[in-house]
């Protein structure tokens, strides 16, 4: 049996907000790394998993496309070539939070995009808000260096609505090897607002390690939006004043400027 490219991530997220009042939080997550071109394998492989179909745990494709056809690899490299990124169809590999008994929000999935040798040519963020709506921020990294990568640009959608939209993000992101770790900062003309950092190790994908995820983790993709609208209420209790939601961008993707140099 050959062995797999896509993985469990497994670890935890953090969140600390510094302005206008102190307000932090952490807790335990997983996540799947799916090589695209693996996911009917995976669905054949194990009884754990389905592909479009329910299951203890489950993916499905039209939860993250940007035309929605749910051929996503299709997809993503027409956002690719659009942005003028041609990546020989080399690997796709989606970072996500999968269903949980047909269950599941995803405040953040990751696209790693590479090259036919190999290399990282560009990363996809796609961001969903509580309010239905979703943003995906683009960046090209064919020329950047191997390790982590920097790279920073303004926020153009929102999120929280306790954040508005007169920040810049910095991303800080070490690609999926035996550990992910991921570092964002919010920035606004007084300095840093919000940390957020994410740190996960991999762990190979059986049905072993998805039963094990689901009694350490259980019901994590509910939890997550009931975390959401907890700490939200939190906020407001320490008053922390809501921001108005303008509408999404026109566009469904929005480029990134290139890398920093370490």
């Amino acid at each position: 049996m050959s062995e797999l490219c896509s993985a469990l991530y497994i670890g935890r997220v953090s969140h600390e907000r510094m302005r206008p009042r102190r307000h932090r939080l952490a807790y335990r997550v997983f996540s799947l790394l799916v090589d695209l071109d693996e996911l009917e394998t995976l669905d054949r492989r194990l009884r754990l998993f389905s592909l479009n179909a329910f299951n203890l745990f489950s993916l499905r494709p039209r939860d993250y496309g940007f035309a929605r056809s749910g051929d996503l690899r299709n997809e993503v490299e027409s956002v690719l070539r659009a942005a003028g990124i041609d990546l020989g169809s080399g690997p796709i590999r989606l970072l996500t939070m999968p269903r949980v008994l047909g269950y599941a929000f995803n405040p953040l999935s990751i696209f790693f995009c590479h090259a036919r040798n190999g290399a990282l040519g560009a990363i996809l963020y796609q961001v969903n808000n509580t309010f239905g709506q979703r943003h995906t921020y683009l960046v090209d990294t064919q020329d950047a260096d191997q390790g982590p990568l920097t790279h920073q640009g303004r926020k153009l959608f929102y999120v929280s609505p306790f954040l508005g939209l007169d920040l810049a993000y910095r991303f800080r992101i070490r690609p999926p090897d035996e550990i992910f770790s991921l570092d964002i900062e919010a920035r606004d003309v007084d300095g840093l607002v919000l940390f957020a950092a994410q740190k996960l190790r991999r762990v190979p994908l059986s049905d072993g390690s998805l039963l094990r995820v689901f009694f350490t983790h259980p019901l994590m993709t509910a939890k997550v939006i009931a975390g959401i609208h907890w700490e939200a209420l939190l906020l407001w209790l320490k008053g922390v004043p809501l921001q108005s939601r303008p509408p999404p961008p026109a566009q469904a993707v929005s480029p990134i400027p290139g890398h920093e140099k370490p």
